[in-house]
């Protein structure tokens, strides 16, 4: 797995062993960021379920200014440590604009008063039923995100992608079993 476009383009991200994660692929990153194109630049992002932090990562590589990775399992923040120098090292950024929240996303969201321009959730596929609702409840009454940012999910097809207060604006990819979505949410005015 590595970085698929920006500065930082061809460096591999490290995976850490021994625990279940589910990294997003190079072919799915390189769709969602396509369509994004240049309204990453500059943005401020927020990677939630950070895991390997390929979303935020590319994000970086690709012009975004900076942003929060969260992720509570050790051995995965050990790996994204070494990712981040390393992405950070090529596309001549200072590693200080990321920075690494090792907490749990709920517990992270409740207490959270930046505001983000994009935000990036991709939560293990059998935790989402439970704690969905919730995350975009959160995010939206916190108001983490900004007025024209955009929650981009990234769902297998049947996932639930009806949320109150939410726009579904866009969806990418196709809708076959096995291949997840995107999908980009703005909140409600």
């Amino acid at each position: 797995m590595r970085i698929c476009g920006g500065l930082a383009r061809g460096i591999p991200l490290q995976v850490a062993k021994g625990i279940e994660i589910r990294p997003a692929t190079d072919a799915n990153r390189e769709r969602l960021f396509s369509s994004l194109g240049a309204s990453v630049m500059e943005t401020h992002f927020l990677d939630l379920f950070a895991g390997t932090g390929s979303y935020g990562l590319e994000a970086l590589s690709r012009g975004a200014s900076g942003g929060v990775l969260v992720e509570q399992h050790r051995k995965a923040v050990s790996s994204l440590q070494k990712n981040i120098s390393n992405v950070c090292k090529s596309a001549k950024v200072e590693q200080s604009v990321v920075m690494i929240e090792r907490r749990d996303v709920i517990e992270y969201l409740k207490s959270e008063q930046s505001n983000f321009d994009l935000i990036f959730l991709d939560p293990p596929y059998s935790l989402f039923p439970k704690v969905g609702s919730q995350i975009f409840e959160l995010i939206k009454r916190n108001q983490i995100i900004k007025k024209a940012g955009f929650l981009i999910h990234e769902a297998p097809p049947e996932e639930e992608s009806d949320f109150e207060g939410w726009n579904l604006v866009k969806t990418i990819g196709k809708s076959k079993k096995g291949s997840p979505l995107f999908r980009l949410f703005q909140v409600e005015n």
